[in-house]
């Protein structure tokens, strides 16, 4: 993995420029660094790269024959070798042993098309002088960042923001993401950085004279539910066929030249991948589990015994309240978004306990939720939207133990209230409105309610689902599916990239060197999820059905049966000697929060010495909302933001 800058510039650009660029992206690739710029300096590339594959001859940027097609590349491709000695057969000649190559002269052969013949998680930026355009490319799902701006005509593109921003692009709030962002509803192209956009996933761009350009390449493609209905398999040969393709996504994730391990909690995704990760090597996998003091939330003893299960080592790294509140400031600064519990700061910890233990590489479970259904508005979908033969009153039964079952979450993930007026745009568009998407508009209702009514002036009309579902192929990829699918669909489109990729992944883990390699977001894994019957993601109650059957060899009986629960980190507690509460005390009563355009000081204080008169269940809710608060201020301090 990697960190890359380039840009077109419409004058020439001094060469120290691109390396400030360069020096904010160190820690995603801190072994080389390299810059290419054209004998004009209107074209520039860089990379900081961190060395996985070929660790002695991987410099990039690399160059076609003739230098007029110069490339960068972040991230990892997966079948590499066989690309590789075919490409050689038709008279390619490589210069290095990386993975990354292939990317080079696929392109000279393919041009854009060579997008469909990548496998992995990866970033690309071309410089094709012979056409006058620069391009860039992202991943299917988004695992590996990419953003550009336009900027006094130059376009520039960067693995993170903060190296946009060391070209020069301002850093201002986009008033309408913000709002977005509150309904955890923002289209996946916008960022919270006004003129920032990322590439999509399953996108590539083209920029041409200060103008990009957007086209879709690859997209979950859900069967009707008319085709559903003729699928003919047995559940034994669909549990057969998705272990056989989880089987060959881990097997190509092992492929390195430094060592693997994985992150490992005590659930059933990181459990499966360990499992089958551990079949293909002689030695133990380390394998670093986050714990915590509060047995709702600390999984380690289940984490503990699966490790052992499948010979592997077991790396416990401890979270405290201290920890968590003396790392937020960074941890924000590293995923330049807004958090709504700590649990990205947790990574971040757990990243770093892994670089410190001399790991580059880790396996994660991210993504199994996205495909199988795995979250709780998932199966409470199923169960009211999936009801033919179904019997009301066990329906409703189901549905309260749904409800018991989620203490850790209930809240934030789960609601018992009806849908607001503000969903009428999703119901008319959809026919209904999935349950996350439900549950987060009343976060968002919440949200925008303590947003400075000057921030929010000019907005007050903003529908936020409909401008980001007018940016969706809805007819053509949503409608006429199956609930449960419609609301995959729309998760992997929103809430995957824009937030658990981000400060539940790559942000994280490359914040410390660490590159995150996610099985379950192979594109061929989420092919063939797409494809299964909804019984064998969700069945009654039991979410990810398929992969507890296919995994069931390789993890433990306790993590079998047991149901899913988000990773999250403990709510900050009314406590003299909890740090975090005490932190979100401080930053409230500080001048930071004044400083900051979006939120209403007074309005948050007010909520805040309300906090001790509210339930439990409310306690959590409000967590989430002094989580952007403190992340949004934290975010106006480091990057010198305006309004």
């Amino acid at each position: 993995m990697c960190g890359i800058v380039a840009g077109l510039f419409q004058r020439p650009v001094d060469p120290a420029v691109l390396e400030r660029s360069l020096d904010t992206l160190i820690h995603r690739g801190p072994d080389e660094r390299g810059h290419w710029l054209s004998d004009d300096r209107s074209w520039a590339l860089g990379h900081t790269r961190l060395s996985i594959i070929g660790l002695d001859n991987g410099l990039q940027p690399m160059a076609a024959a003739d230098g007029a097609v110069q490339m960068v590349v972040n991230g990892e491709l997966y079948g590499y070798r066989a690309i590789r000695d075919r490409l050689r057969q038709a008279g390619s000649v490589f210069a290095t042993d990386s993975d990354s190559e292939i990317a080079l002269h696929l392109y000279m052969e393919k041009g854009v098309g060579a997008a469909q013949e990548l496998r992995g998680e990866f970033a690309v930026v071309i410089a094709d002088r012979r056409n006058n355009v620069m391009i860039g490319i992202r991943d299917r799902f988004g695992i590996k960042p990419l953003f550009y701006a336009v900027h006094e005509g130059n376009v520039v593109f960067a693995s993170e923001i903060k190296a946009l921003l060391a070209l020069g692009v301002p850093a201002r709030w986009d008033r309408e993401a913000t709002l977005q962002e509150a309904f955890l509803f923002r289209p996946h192209e916008r960022t919270l950085f006004d003129g920032i956009h990322t590439v999509p996933p399953g996108h590539y761009v083209i920029a041409r004279k200060g103008e990009v350009r957007t086209y879709c390449y690859w997209d979950m493609d859900f069967p009707t539910q008319s085709a559903l209905a003729a699928d003919t398999r047995s559940d034994e040969d669909i549990v057969a066929g998705f272990r056989e393709v989880l089987h060959d996504a881990v097997r190509e994730r092992l492929v390195a030249d430094v060592e693997v391990a994985s992150y490992l909690s005590g659930g059933i995704d990181s459990c499966a991948v360990l499992g089958l990760a551990q079949e293909g090597l002689e030695r133990p996998i380390r394998a670093f589990t986050l714990t915590f003091d509060d047995a709702l939330y600390d999984e380690s003893a289940l984490a503990k015994k699966q490790a052992a299960h499948v010979g592997a080592n077991y790396h416990p790294v401890p979270v405290t309240p201290d920890a968590l509140a003396h790392e937020y400031s960074d941890a924000v600064w590293h995923a330049e978004t807004m958090f709504v519990n700590g649990h990205g700061v947790a990574k971040y910890m757990l990243s770093r306990a892994v670089r410190d233990a001399g790991i580059k590489v880790v396996f994660t479970g991210e993504g199994a939720d996205e495909m199988l259904g795995g979250y709780p508005p998932f199966r409470r979908d199923v169960l009211l939207y999936n009801t033919e033969g179904q019997d009301p009153q066990t329906v409703a039964r189901l549905l309260d133990e749904l409800r018991e079952s989620n203490e850790s979450s209930r809240g934030l993930l789960t609601t018992d209230r009806e849908a607001p007026a503000e969903l009428n745009s999703v119901i008319r568009r959809l026919g209904w409105a999935p349950s996350w998407v439900e549950t987060f508009s009343h976060v968002g209702i919440h949200t925008t309610a303590l947003y400075r009514p000057e921030f929010k002036a000019g907005l007050e009309a903003m529908d936020p689902y409909e401008a980001t579902l007018a940016r969706l192929p809805i007819d053509q990829r949503v409608i006429g599916r199956d609930p449960l699918n419609q609301a995959l669909y729309l998760w992997a489109r929103i809430q995957m990239p824009n937030f658990i990729l981000t400060f539940l992944s790559d942000r994280m883990e490359m914040a410390h060197s660490v590159e995150g390699r996610v099985p379950f977001l192979d594109h061929k894994v989420a092919e063939y999820c797409a494809g299964i019957p909804v019984h064998m993601k969700v069945k009654g109650m039991r979410e990810k059905h398929v992969l507890r059957e296919a995994a069931r060899d390789v993890i433990i009986d306790e993590v079998y049966n047991r149901e899913k629960h988000p990773f999250m980190t403990p709510p900050a507690k009314d406590d003299d000697d909890d740090a975090m509460f005490e932190l979100i005390g401080d930053t409230l009563g500080s001048d930071a929060l004044d400083e900051q355009p979006v939120f209403d000081p007074t309005a948050v204080r007010a909520l805040y010495a309300f906090m001790p008169e509210c339930s439990p269940q409310e306690q959590l809710a409000y967590d989430a909302m002094f989580h952007r608060v403190l992340s949004t201020t934290f975010m106006h301090q480091r990057f010198g933001m305006t309004g």
